[in-house]
């Protein structure tokens, strides 16, 4: 006689199920049957079913631009992130319990303030009459402001604002698992500190500065308040795209079908680089 299989823990999971359902899935489902109704100027939203939306995305050199903006700049931001995220989360990683308390709660700072206040904070600072160019007009650096508002550069730094501790405490986390031992072995042998990084500590934190990596280029892709108020109506990205056909032209379904085009694309990276994080750990830790 085969003994009853417990049925408890899917009861407990099924609140939880549940609400998924009723608030991730089910958004979704209704925005991708959306991006397949027609759309005309006069009339609104038509009926039947059509793929016209994603043959206008995937024809329309507009929309290549878009995207193309818009994947640069988060491995853009992902590259930046990883070039500061490695060596703080090495030097948090070797600090003293009580400084490491102290540089924790400044490098989760950022995330403790709204994401709107922080972009309207580098907004201040950005402008042409901020505080940066303001300071450089002070010492005789420049004559002329530089400009930064409504720019690639000036959205790319504040992106890196935003999502640069999540980076920090990817790599911190691989960090923890990395025995001290390895490292005063290898300088007892003569190794150099540069050597021990290279040869020793970085291949063990790769699969963190991946699972980082995954993190902020998803973040960056789908960021929509700091490009739209650092890059303004003149650095398009998909996001505020999408907010542009769904509340300035009131074509849901192509703002819808460009939401499902960039949930795919996110998801399709994220998964690559998820099955690569996998394989990398096996290799190093195995």
């Amino acid at each position: 006689m085969t003994p009853s299989r417990n049925t408890l823990p899917f009861w407990l999971s099924a609140p939880s199920l549940l609400l998924t359902m009723a608030f991730v899935a089910l958004p979704l489902v209704m925005t991708l049957s959306l991006s397949l109704y027609p759309y005309d100027l006069t009339t609104g939203i038509g009926d039947g079913m059509t793929l016209t939306n994603y043959r206008d995305i995937v024809i329309d050199e507009y929309f290549h631009a878009i995207f193309a903006r818009t994947f640069g700049m988060a491995m853009l931001v992902t590259v930046i992130c990883i070039l500061i995220g490695l060596p703080e989360a090495y030097v948090l990683s070797r600090l003293s319990s009580r400084w490491r308390s102290v540089s924790l709660v400044i490098v989760l700072g950022p995330l403790l303030i709204s994401v709107v206040v922080r972009t309207l904070g580098w907004a201040v600072l950005l402008g042409n009459e901020g505080i940066l160019n303001n300071a450089l007009r002070a010492i005789g650096i420049i004559d002329e402001p530089i400009r930064l508002m409504f720019t690639f550069t000036g959205t790319v730094v504040a992106l890196v604002h935003v999502l640069v501790p999540f980076m920090v405490l990817a790599i911190w986390a691989s960090l923890q698992k990395l025995d001290p031992a390895t490292e005063h072995a290898a300088e007892s042998l003569g190794a150099n500190q540069i050597t021990i990084l290279r040869r020793i500590v970085f291949p063990q934190v790769i699969p963190g500065v991946l699972s980082g990596s995954l993190i902020v280029f998803a973040l960056s892709a789908s960021a929509f308040a700091t490009p739209a108020i650092i890059g303004g109506r003149r650095l398009k990205v998909v996001p505020t795209t999408i907010y542009d056909e769904f509340l300035g032209s009131l074509n849901w379904p192509l703002g819808a079908a460009l939401a499902v085009t960039l949930l795919v694309i996110v998801l399709t990276c994220s998964l690559a680089m998820n099955r690569f994080v996998e394989w990398r750990y096996r290799q190093v830790f195995q």
